[in-house]
């Protein structure tokens, strides 16, 4: 009972929501309290791991079903992809990602997750925990879907909204693309996506006409030598020391052939070679990590290390046929870039009708990436990719102040004020869609 009366209550308020600001906030807040306040907390005490969101995807698609969407499961695995046809008009997607990372909460919340599942990739028993706000997103989705249905005699073209599987493994976007996402459902004309944020205060909208997440490559190097008694290391070729030496000249890739004001990050993160204190191992093992934001410097940095690598064991005397091997994983992704023009929309949108106040434009510290541009780069779709603040302004004066640091994404003591967070995602995201779609 109290569901359908939520639903009744909230499409008589959402019904006003386009031709007033405070209607709309009206609206979604009367919807956080009534509903999606209980729904956050489901997701929030039930994570799931990348691959098996299978709960998590069930109550999805029975939620955006009973707000009157076609719904399709198993797109890309556990991925759904649900429409709205409402006429003549575009068709624009709005993605939220649904997977929780192996994390076990210790944020203190009544809600922290108790839960453990295996691990479908290291067979093992983990806990899981969103760590990284995922369940913002997609409860912000819910709130969307419900809000749009209500006001469908105010705009039209065809809504998607697609929940992405496995985002934290970066693979669940190339998934979806796989299954034939577009050829079955069209190819959208705008792309949209919002990530909650630790570092912006709750309820602020971070919008970039730039690279908001950057790209990320996977790369490992194999280093060949020739093995020796390590008390004779003249009748060997030592990959431990060419290995080191190539590390330290990777550091110059970004330093010295990258422009100054164009970001990048290359980090060894692993290291590996050798058995024991007296034997010069016939191979060492490299694995980087990658971060760029356009094409031109992943370019350039991919370029080096190949150049680096493969030279410097020319420079150690090492034979053709023993060169050190620079390997890019598949599983690599390209930067999130927005539409500038689309970007610089959709914040005048957001000014004028959710006040200035609402919106700032930031640049993230971090290099971190998103596997968002899969859906977005083949063929080329305009798409704006936004950051909605999540925590509460007084805890981020308090760190600023020697207090508390403020935890980290993908840390136990991660957490995120729910009631902002969802409120500014499903706001923003319907003033995006009405800018995009609105009669």
């Amino acid at each position: 009972m109290k569901r359908a009366l939520s639903i009744v209550v909230f499409a008589m308020v959402c019904f006003a929501s386009a031709a007033s600001a405070d209607s709309l906030k009206d609206a979604v807040k009367q919807d956080y309290d009534t509903y999606l306040a209980d729904l956050f907390d489901y997701f929030h005490r039930n994570p799931e791991l990348s691959l098996v969101e299978h709960e998590t995807a069930a109550r999805m698609a029975k939620e955006l079903r009973e707000a009157g969407f076609a719904v399709t499961e198993g797109v890309g695995g556990t991925g759904i992809v649900a429409l709205m046809p409402n006429g003549n008009g575009p068709l624009v997607m709005m993605r939220a990602d649904m997977d929780g990372l192996p994390v076990e909460e210790k944020s203190g919340l009544p809600n922290a997750s108790k839960a453990t599942q295996i691990d479908p990739i290291t067979g093992n028993l983990v806990p899981v925990m969103h760590a990284c706000g995922h369940d913002v997103h997609i409860t912000s989705l819910v709130g969307t879907a419900r809000c749009m249905a209500n006001l469908r005699d105010e705009w039209s073209g065809t809504l998607m909204l697609i929940v992405q599987p496995a985002e934290e493994r970066v693979i669940g976007a190339k998934a979806m693309r796989r299954d034939n996402i577009w050829t079955r459902f069209g190819t959208p004309d705008y792309a949209l996506a919002f990530h909650v944020s630790s570092e912006n205060e709750a309820g602020v909208i971070n919008v970039s006409e730039g690279s908001p997440y950057a790209g990320a490559d996977t790369v490992d190097i194999i280093i060949h030598g020739v093995g020796a008694h390590g008390a004779s290391p003249h009748a060997g070729k030592d990959p431990i020391v060419l290995g080191s030496q190539i590390v330290l000249a990777l550091q110059t890739l970004v330093s010295r052939e990258l422009p100054p004001r164009d970001p990048g990050v290359v980090t060894v993160g692993s290291f590996h070679a050798g058995t024991k204190h007296n034997i010069i191992s016939d191979r060492a093992e490299l694995q980087l990590t990658v971060r760029s934001t356009s094409e031109d410097t992943r370019r350039v940095l991919l370029r080096g290390i190949e150049r680096i690598a493969v030279n410097l064991g020319r420079a150690a005397g090492l034979p053709e046929n023993k060169l050190p091997e620079v390997i890019i994983s598949q599983e690599s992704v390209p930067p999130t870039t927005n539409d500038a023009a689309l970007a610089r929309r959709l914040k005048d949108a957001w000014i004028t009708a959710l006040g200035p106040n609402a919106v700032i434009q930031k640049q993230g510290k971090g290099m971190g990436a998103e596997d968002f541009p899969f859906f977005t780069t083949d063929p080329y779709i305009p798409s704006v990719y936004w950051a909605i603040g999540g925590t509460p302004k007084e805890d981020i004066e308090l760190a600023a102040n020697g207090g508390p640091p403020i935890p980290s994404h993908h840390s136990p003591l991660f957490k995120i004020a729910p009631e902002p967070s969802v409120r500014a995602g499903v706001e923003s995201t319907v003033v995006a869609l009405m800018t995009l779609m609105g009669k």
